[in-house]
């Protein structure tokens, strides 16, 4: 389908900005930078899941020549923290070293040397001497009341409950209530670039930071905090993220690598291995999920009750911001006139958890999905016409306070897709798969899910872009936003370019950097295109006003008779009076007395949701228990698709993501809580060759609230996904499969019994 508008940028399909240098090697990542006498750091990570340091002795490390530094929490502050950016004020239980280690992979101390292999040896030199005490792996163990405090106060970090209708009575007037028990396990975000850090503290008192963080405020704050310095004694640029997807959000090796240089009195950087990110980075949340729903017999939902299990590991991190989010999408569904969400976010000694693409929204659609597929059989219906009957419609909103949600096509997802995809055509391959009862057995599943575009009405969801126009006409993009892959800072070019009618190519760029751009609340919560989008455009058009400014005064002629295009303001009154770009710079220089500089904040004032339907035919080998995708189809609701090439490519790479999510990832621990598929080798992601043919479409009906109609794609891409391949495999053994991921020995099992 093509979504381009006759002139312009919008709807164009264009590769983000960096993708030659990405693609050519000369992109250059925090892991490639190099200062002057800067040093190599290591980190010594707890063996125990939960112990009390008794003693730690650091002099056999000290007296190793090479090192420079060595850290615990003997010499470093004791000030408590938040990792995360969105609860960045609540639940400080963290700090840079502990003298009580709640996790196998917590930090237990560090080192600063002159080469990579000196800081290694030096860190096995350190002797650490533990008490272990009792340890929880189990969230439902941990949070029963005779279970040893993680933390004081106990296990339970906090409970959520939101509620629409009455729930109790809504299930009474039901003709029928099915209730589940489901299990989603912790996974990692398998970025291919691993989190990486380089501080340098001057003779000044000025502490910077490079890092491939996704919040680059955030992480400023924190090291403000933990190291009480003021913001102006503190800089974090945003470096190239080589992969983010929620994973560098949170503040982790950081504030190590501050506190060594400013012990050492020189530059420190520190690279993560595999073999020590996936035990120790911030993973998507391990739950239990418990629905349990009320329908009429027609398929009308009348109730549903929703109760989430999250394990938050040894931390508190982001686990409520996930936990509040998730359940207020319950809210912006379906048409279900009671509704009640409960989250118990609960401490255990694994890895503590953050965000990762979806935001709780994976876990909630997958058991809601899963559960409508089982009640849709159950009544004879079909899922697609159960899901019809209750999504919500264009113009509905969140029942509980009236709040507008934008316009919601996530009926024309479901229709658009099962035409696609040719469902029917596809549930009778299905049933005749059925009848053969051989080998191979075919199934085809679909789940719908939503995600919001931002934070607003729980937080300030503001971000901030400076325009400043060279001498030639070109531009400079100071951008808060920094690009993480998902091409936010290529869609602010191109906005600007629509708006003043330059080539993109024009618009140069300078990322979060604190110090140089201004605020921008974070890159999550796709914001890209519904937030940071929209303050690209605000700024394009205050820039537009200077300019056509400057070319009232240059022509002349009157600023409402004049129009950019083709790079030059035009007089609409004498098509033969034009003026470039490099003529209004020169005229606002010489003339005008000024530089032509817009600096702009963007606070979003509403919220908008975006919808997508998933389609998948997968193929079960009843002899391995080998589960194969055939085909695949997404449509999905994003207003107007501004750039093609990249929603379509974040869909993709989304579907990947659900794939693995369903059907082999996970993070294993063994019994004393060590990970045990720390390498991409022993943690299976899912690769090329096993991807199905994909087809993704859009509605293409615009957001009114959105910039040029657009609202976002990258999260809600990945919620439908493990839904729909779970309720194909369901489908394809009759089997009602309630836990991922779905590994052959799964399925095996599932068929022998």
């Amino acid at each position: 389908m093509n979504y381009e508008s006759q002139d312009g940028m919008i709807g164009k399909r264009l590769p983000i900005r960096d993708a030659v240098v990405k693609t050519t090697g000369q992109l250059r990542y925090v892991a490639d930078m190099k200062l002057p006498r800067m040093l190599h750091g290591k980190i010594l990570f707890s063996p125990v899941a939960h112990a009390r340091i008794k003693s730690i002795d650091t002099s056999k490390a000290e007296a190793l020549p090479g090192v420079r530094a060595v850290v615990t929490y003997l010499n470093t502050p004791d000030t408590l923290f938040n990792c995360c950016g969105e609860t960045i004020d609540e639940s400080k239980n963290e700090r840079i070293f502990s003298p009580v280690v709640r996790h196998v992979g917590d930090r237990v101390a560090a080192v600063a040397a002159d080469t990579l292999a000196i800081a290694e040896k030096a860190v096995r030199l350190i002797e650490v001497e533990y008490e272990e005490l009792p340890f929880y792996l189990d969230p439902e163990e941990a949070m029963k009341e005779e279970a040893y405090p993680i933390h004081e106060g106990g296990n339970i970090a906090e409970v959520v409950n939101l509620n629409q209708g009455d729930v109790d009575e809504g299930m009474k007037e039901a003709d029928l209530v099915f209730e589940d028990r489901y299990t989603l396990p912790g996974i990692h975000q398998a970025y291919i670039e691993t989190h990486a850090a380089l501080a340098s503290y001057d003779a000044n008192g000025k502490l910077t930071v490079w890092s491939p963080t996704q919040d680059a405020w955030s992480v400023r704050m924190n090291l403000c905090r933990i190291f009480n310095l003021k913001m102006s004694r503190v800089r974090v640029v945003a470096d190239p993220v080589g992969g983010g997807f929620g994973g560098k959000i949170d503040i982790l090796i950081e504030h190590v690598a501050a506190a060594l240089a400013m012990k050492a009195g020189r530059p420190v950087r520190i690279v993560l291995t595999r073999r020590e990110d996936i035990p120790v980075a911030h993973s998507r949340h391990p739950m239990v999920m418990y629905i349990r729903t009320g329908v009429k017999r027609d398929g009308t939902i009348v109730a549903q009750d929703v109760h989430a299990v999250i394990n938050t590991g040894g931390y508190a991190g982001g686990t409520s911001a996930i936990a509040w989010a998730m359940g207020g999408k319950l809210f912006r569904m379906t048409n279900t006139p009671n509704l009640r969400f409960k989250a118990t976010e609960v401490y255990t000694n694994t890895i503590p958890t953050g965000a990762m693409r979806g935001f709780g929204s994976p876990q909630l659609f997958f058991a809601q999905q899963r559960q409508i597929n089982k009640i849709a059989k159950e009544l004879g219906l079909d899922m697609t016409e159960m899901l019809l009957k209750n999504l919500k419609g264009v113009h509905d909103k969140d029942e509980r306070n009236g709040t507008p949600l934008g316009d919601l096509y996530a009926k024309e997802c479901v229709s658009m897709g099962a035409e696609m995809f040719d469902w029917k055509g596809a549930l009778a391959e299905q049933e005749a798969s059925r009848k053969e009862n051989g080998r191979y057995r075919v199934g085809v599943g679909m789940a719908v899910a939503a995600h919001g575009n931002g934070v607003f009405g729980v937080h300030t969801d503001i971000s901030g872009v400076i325009l400043k126009m060279n001498d030639d006409g070109t531009l400079v993009m100071s951008s808060g936003s920094c690009d993480m892959g998902n091409g936010v800072v290529t869609l602010q070019a191109q906005l600007i370019s629509e708006i003043l009618t330059i080539p993109m190519e024009d618009v140069t760029f300078v990322q979060a950097d604190t110090d140089n751009t201004l605020y921008d609340w974070g890159n999550f919560s796709s914001r890209g295109t519904y937030v940071c989008g929209a303050a690209a455009v605000k700024a394009g058009n205050a820039m537009k006003r200077m300019l056509l400014e400057e070319a009232a005064d240059l022509l002349p002629e009157d600023i409402d008779r004049i129009e950019l295009r083709d790079g030059r303001a035009w007089s609409l009154n004498y098509p033969d009076r034009s003026a470039t770009m490099a003529e209004l710079a020169s005229h606002a220089r010489h003339k005008s007395h000024r530089d032509l500089v817009a600096a702009v904040n963007h606070t979003s004032n509403g919220m908008a949701v975006s919808f997508g339907a998933h389609f998948v035919k997968v193929r079960v080998d009843t002899q391995t228990g080998e589960v194969k995708p055939l085909d695949y189809v997404a449509v999905h609701d994003v207003g107007t698709p501004l750039n093609p090439m990249n929603l379509e490519g974040q869909v993709e790479g989304a579907i990947q993501m659900g794939l693995g999510y369903a059907l082999c990832e996970s993070i294993n621990l063994d019994a004393k809580g060590k990970v045990t598929n720390s390498t991409f080798r022993q943690y299976h992601i899912f690769t090329a060759p096993e991807m199905p043919p994909i087809r993704v479409a859009f509605v293409g009906k615009p957001e009114p609230t959105g910039p040029y109609g657009g609202k976002s794609i990258g999260e809600c891409s990945v919620v439908p996904s493990p839904a729909a391949i779970a309720n194909a495999v369901s489908n394809a053994l009759e089997q009602d499969y309630h836990d991922l991921p779905l590994r052959k020995e799964v399925i095996l099992a599932s068929l022998s019994k």
